[in-house]
């Protein structure tokens, strides 16, 4: 297999290069060459100038391709549905509106205009609607500053519900099935997360606790507190939203088709303890906005 990665020195890149090479593609990499991971010497680099993440260039890219690869995928996202989407929700729910022309614009409607402009170039693309993407290499800095912050010890705010469950996906999980689903033939849009009730608030946190060697005591504070506190939950609490209004399903979608496809969910402690490894090994990223203030932390517990 000869696949062509636009991107891969970064988070999901890295991870599918990664495992396109384990099972003996060969391997391209389409990218600025301005940073990231070193790609590994087996693998073709190619440079570009520019990227934008606009639906645009996504349609330029495509239509490039037309008969010159057989598949494509895109890494979209969850972002694309509607707000509002229940529990049990899957990929029937109405998305937003995305045009696939579009220059960069708001995160959702790019998001479908790209899922548009791959879909009118290759009619069988396989779309990866992925929620949250945890594991080694994360460059967001949502887990990371969950790892590092229980590794600074003493009491850490622990969101919500405890059995709240807490949908993601493991990177190489997501880079397996996307990889497999290209040869065998997967094709339209699909959830990728781990199911519902694969892990929860409290089994994560007591797993990112343990392989920090227990340095932090778990507060647990309600979810209306956090709300009154005008916490940005999404931000400050990377990873969690609270069940409220539009986001009350957002954590218990049905994955079923993703899993009849193949999508295996390996256990939330080897994402952590694999994540922590890899901090200690290469440091800890940017964590950008991500994190709670101390201020805010200690008013909280």
């Amino acid at each position: 297999m000869d696949l062509l990665v636009l991107g891969g020195t970064r988070f999901v890149g890295r991870a599918v290069v990664l495992d396109a090479l384990a099972r003996g593609w060969n391997v391209t990499a389409l990218n600025r060459g301005s940073g990231g991971w070193k790609l590994p010497d087996e693998v073709e680099h190619l440079a570009v100038d520019t990227w934008a993440a606009a639906p645009k260039h996504v349609e330029a890219a495509a239509n490039l391709l037309v008969g010159k690869a057989r598949r494509f995928g895109y890494v979209s996202s969850l972002g694309v549905y509607q707000p509002g989407r229940p529990p049990g929700g899957n990929e029937s729910w109405v998305t937003v509106d995305g045009d696939p022309g579009a220059d960069g614009t708001e995160y959702a409607a790019d998001k479908r205009g790209g899922e548009l402009a791959a879909l009118a170039a290759f009619p069988d693309a396989i779309l990866a609607r992925a929620g949250y993407i945890f594991g080694p290499w994360e460059n967001l800095g949502r887990l990371p500053w969950w790892l590092d912050r229980f590794a600074r010890g003493g009491r850490v705010v622990a969101p919500g519900r405890p059995e709240r469950p807490w949908q993601y996906v493991d990177v190489r999980d997501l880079a397996a099935w996307l990889n497999v689903g290209l040869v065998e033939g997967v094709a339209g849009p699909f959830d990728i997360t781990c199911p519902s009730g694969h892990t929860t608030t409290a089994t994560m946190l007591e797993a990112i606790g343990k392989v920090t060697g227990n340095r932090a005591e778990l507060g647990w504070v309600d979810q209306q507190a956090i709300l009154d506190a005008g916490v940005q939950w999404w931000v400050q609490l990377p990873g969690w939203r609270p069940e409220v209004a539009e986001w009350e399903g957002f954590m218990e979608g049905d994955t079923t088709a993703a899993i009849n496809t193949g999508l295996q969910s390996r256990p939330v402690a080897a994402t952590v303890e694999d994540t922590w490894a890899w901090i200690q090994e290469e440091g800890l990223p940017q964590l950008g906005p991500h994190g709670l203030p101390t201020d805010i932390e200690e008013k909280l517990l």
